[in-house]
């Protein structure tokens, strides 16, 4: 699988990533559960590549997601060498704080949930629903402690991962980060991300596009999973949705495979993170990167509309 390069840290990173959200079972976000035993196969399988990159948080599924993971990583004996580990420094769940001292000890928890003694890298995430963004962003705040943590030697890159654009593009101009994740924004369906990119891009920093599915709408279709962003969808959400997938229908492309693929063919794109959730869903997600799709259903998908406001603008946030 080809691999980019994320700034001048030495890290290489293949186009395809995976996410933990849903590994943790987030049956409020997502619609269903997962098991341990469930989550610990796919694991496995990650292990085996060729995706060399998994995506996890402090907070994900309460912190069930890096659990999960730390028994993985316990029982093969230690995290594979070639192969890179990211999580994130979060703001107190009771509380909200995410100030300096708040995201050493996420950090430290990380490091201990996880068993290991460091990570590739490290994001500071979600400041849209902290209590304080200041506390984040002050000096000394839990920003500089990002970077601190990386001076260490604890995290070989560092960056920011969030929804909201109207907060994140303003922070990626004041902060030197190598990576930024973004979710949601760079799809079929939604292009909001698109400026924010162009100008990341131009800067050198790393962009992993997350969620290229929509929360799922584009990987399993309108008809099956009616939800949009992690919310039940109206006919007229899901309407988007059908529009592109009467086009794929047309070209007998399946959707996922045009909504993966819309990520991976954009060279700004160093890696677009998937959620996977069982050893299928790996599988289909490396069948749907590697599927052959021609130029003419790219000429004619991308004449289609899209939006480019917030597609999270009614999102209700749970935790679980």
């Amino acid at each position: 699988m080809k691999k980019n390069k994320i700034k001048d840290t030495g890290l290489e990173i293949t186009e395809l990533s995976f996410g933990t959200s849903s590994l943790g079972s987030m049956p409020d976000t997502y619609g269903y559960e997962v098991s341990e035993d469930r989550a610990q196969k796919t694991l496995n399988r990650f292990f085996q590549g060729p995706v060399n990159m998994l995506d996890t948080s402090r907070n994900y599924a309460m912190g069930e997601s890096e659990k999960r993971i730390g028994r993985a990583i316990k029982e093969n004996g230690g995290w594979p060498k070639d192969l890179l580990l990211s999580t994130k420094l979060d703001r107190d769940m009771d509380t909200l704080v995410l100030d300096k001292n708040r995201a050493r000890q996420s950090f430290e928890e990380s490091l201990k949930t996880l068993n290991t003694d460091s990570v590739d890298i490290l994001f500071l995430h979600d400041p849209e629903y902290a209590k304080d963004v200041n506390d984040i962003t002050k000096k000394d705040g839990a920003m500089d402690e990002l970077f601190k943590i990386k001076e260490e030697g604890l995290a070989k890159a560092v960056g920011l991962a969030m929804g909201k654009i109207d907060l994140m593009f303003p922070l990626i101009k004041d902060w030197d980060f190598d990576v930024i994740i973004n979710h949601n924004r760079y799809t079929l369906i939604n292009r909001e991300a698109n400026k924010m990119y162009e100008y990341a891009s131009s800067k050198n920093i790393a962009i992993f596009n997350a969620a290229p599915y929509a929360g799922g709408v584009l990987a399993k279709g309108p008809d099956n999973f009616k939800k949009v962003t992690y919310q039940d969808a109206t006919e007229e959400k899901l309407a988007p949705a059908r529009e592109f997938e009467k086009v794929c229908k047309k070209h007998n492309v399946e959707l996922g495979a045009a909504a993966l693929q819309f990520s991976l063919r954009d060279n700004r794109i160093t890696s677009t993170i998937c959620g996977v959730t069982s050893v299928e869903s790996i599988e289909k997600n490396l069948a749907w990167a590697n599927a052959e799709i021609s130029g003419e259903f790219w000429d004619e998908v991308l004449k289609l509309p899209f939006s480019s406001n917030d597609p999270e603008s009614d999102r209700v946030f749970t935790a679980g």
